[in-house]
């Protein structure tokens, strides 16, 4: 039975998804306050979860919601909080001089990090560093919108760890050293948002008050970093992520159980992280529990409604017309854009393992490998495009806005900043790239 309604799964059983996809866009734009508090997301996300998991085990799907649930939602959701816990006991402080190079170094330094510590933990490690550094400034804004597209977004392409979408990926079978060659991508992407930067800044330099410089090369604060001892447990979940999976260890093939070795290990590195890192600095790096029970609570909803998703896309994938890596970097990115990139790179490789691949072409996560680097390109890059298209835009531009930063709205940071400047590098990175 269940084979059947595979191959004749309703699409009207994805509207639960399509919901809950809604929520999170227009929640922040129009019922700000409501949608803020985190028991309205696991409402919202119950709501819609529950009657998609009755209806999943009333037709005999239930092995496809545990398998969602114990080997994709679990690990995502411990592999984020375990970031979220080590990165806040990391911080950095100081504020020096803000010329175009050294804002440039700040974002360059940024990208690499991403990838290692993820695009959220980067993001929090340097947003208030690279905020008070431009204090002075009266022209802050380009700098805000440059991090959000290399910092939170672009930056993490390298490996598993660096954007959540390239996680989910990695669940599904892809190694861990495959993510490394996308380097010349990432490379070329943030070298020349980095160069496209740089130049902007130095031109709004040029247009600052005499005062504003003075007040900028008198204001200095040297550069501290406190909290390193976390970098240790940092490696201790990169290297987790990289060797505590079947690849390396084959037991796991014979019980996928056995993989919960690696969440294990991750759940260790944050408990160490919280035992020997002072309450004080904590709360000196404002760290609170609420984003990642949001995260958590969002992606229960969306992990379960997802599913007949998932399933009609891969039941359905030969005639919807999206076949060519192209078609698949434009598809995942437009979607990444304006939906939560995880959940539609997830979308995307379901509908890949659909078609129909020819003999002897090289399988990743058991699809093309064209076909992969498409979507993890588009949902990453494109992650960048609006600010819910990835979970820290919203988090940085909020933060900018508590220091008296005057950020455009849904739609100014899409006119004034992704149409024009990110969308361009977008489309030659397909050109030089994506065939």
């Amino acid at each position: 039975m269940a084979d059947q309604l595979l191959m004749e799964i309703p699409l009207w059983a994805s509207v639960p998804f399509l919901i809950m996809l809604m929520f999170i866009a227009i929640g922040p734009l129009f019922f700000h306050h409501w949608w803020e508090e985190n028991k309205n997301k696991l409402i919202i996300s119950l709501v819609l979860g529950v009657p998609t998991a009755i209806w999943l085990i009333y037709h005999s799907l239930s092995a496809a919601l545990m398998h969602q649930m114990l080997f994709d939602y679990i690990p995502f959701i411990i592999l984020l909080g375990s970031l979220f816990i080590i990165t806040g006991g990391i911080q950095l402080k100081g504020d020096i001089e803000a010329k175009p190079w050294i804002n440039t170094l700040f974002l360059a330094i940024g990208g690499l990090l991403a990838s290692f510590m993820g695009t959220t933990g980067a993001a929090m490690l340097l947003i208030r560093p690279v905020i008070r550094t431009i204090s002075e400034r009266q022209f802050k804004v380009h700098t805000i919108l440059f991090f959000i597209a290399i910092v939170a977004n672009a930056g993490g392409m390298l490996t598993p760890l660096g954007d959540p979408p390239l996680f989910l990926l990695y669940l599904r079978g892809a190694p861990f050293e495959w993510f490394f060659s996308l380097f010349k991508e990432w490379a070329f992407v943030l070298a020349v948002l980095l160069t496209i930067y740089y130049f902007t800044d130095k031109y709004y330099y040029k247009k600052e008050s005499p005062e504003a410089i003075k007040k900028d090369r008198t204001n200095i604060e040297p550069i501290t970093l406190t909290g390193t001892y976390n970098f240790i447990f940092l490696l201790g979940v990169i290297m987790s992520v990289a060797f505590l999976n079947e690849h390396y260890l084959h037991i796991i093939h014979d019980n996928h159980y056995y993989g919960f070795v690696r969440e294990a290990s991750m759940l260790l590195m944050a408990g160490l992280s919280l035992y020997f890192t002072p309450r004080k600095l904590r709360i000196d790096n404002k760290f609170t529990w609420t984003p990642i029970i949001e995260v958590a609570f969002l992606f229960l909803g969306i992990f379960i409604t997802m599913i007949p998703a998932l399933l009609w896309l891969n039941a359905n994938a030969e005639t919807l017309g999206v076949s060519t890596p192209a078609a698949f970097y434009y598809a995942t990115g437009a979607l990444s854009s304006f939906l939560d990139n995880a959940p539609t790179a997830l979308a995307f490789h379901k509908l890949a393992l659909g078609l129909h691949m020819p003999e002897g072409i090289n399988l990743v996560a058991g699809i093309s490998e064209g076909l992969l680097t498409a979507i993890s390109l588009g949902a990453v890059f494109f992650g960048a495009m609006t600010y819910i298209g990835n979970g820290p835009n919203f988090m940085v531009k909020a933060i900018a806005e508590e220091n008296k930063i005057e950020m455009p709205s849904f739609f100014g940071y899409m006119i004034k900043f992704s149409l024009t400047i990110l969308l361009p590098v977008y489309i030659l990175t397909q050109l030089l790239f994506v065939h």
